[in-house]
């Protein structure tokens, strides 16, 4: 097996938390949280995943602050796992994540779930990546610049 490498100096914004959540059960284990799940046990009923496995990567989560543990809700001797403000954050990337497989990986008529707009029912609308004036974003339309360790820190 090939041994993973660190992006923790990485200066990219988007290296760096893969090794945070750089492996698809990871990602799955954080969609569940949203989703309401919150045991460990829930969480390996759900992705039919191994409990060594289940148990690193919930580790993983919680040593990167995505996750933390806290006290089971019904006041039974076990733990939970909860979404942290930094896990919170990943609303939009698996928002994103969902659309994206929504619209490359089902056929028109397939059958998938849809996420949806609790309040009145309807799709989620399209995720779009707005500049600062209000304009669609494109790939095209960007670049990536490096920022002076000063600048980064202010």
């Amino acid at each position: 097996m090939v041994k993973r490498i660190s992006h923790k100096d990485s200066s990219c914004g988007a290296a760096r938390p893969l090794d945070a959540i750089g492996d698809w059960w990871s990602l799955l284990i954080v969609r569940d949280a949203f989703d309401g799940l919150r045991r460990f046990g829930e969480f390996q009923k759900d992705l039919g995943l191994a409990k060594n496995i289940l148990a690193a990567r919930l580790r993983n989560l919680v040593v990167h602050g995505i996750m933390e543990t806290v006290p089971a809700s019904d006041g039974s001797p076990y733990q939970e796992y909860v979404l942290t403000e930094k896990g919170r954050g990943l609303f939009p990337l698996l928002v994103a994540l969902r659309q994206w497989g929504d619209e490359f990986f089902f056929e028109p008529d397939e059958a998938h779930v849809l996420l949806v707009d609790k309040e009145n029912g309807l799709p989620v609308r399209k995720l779009e990546l707005l500049s600062q004036d209000g304009r669609v974003l494109r790939p095209e339309d960007t670049v990536v610049r490096s920022l002076p360790d000063s600048a980064a820190n202010a």
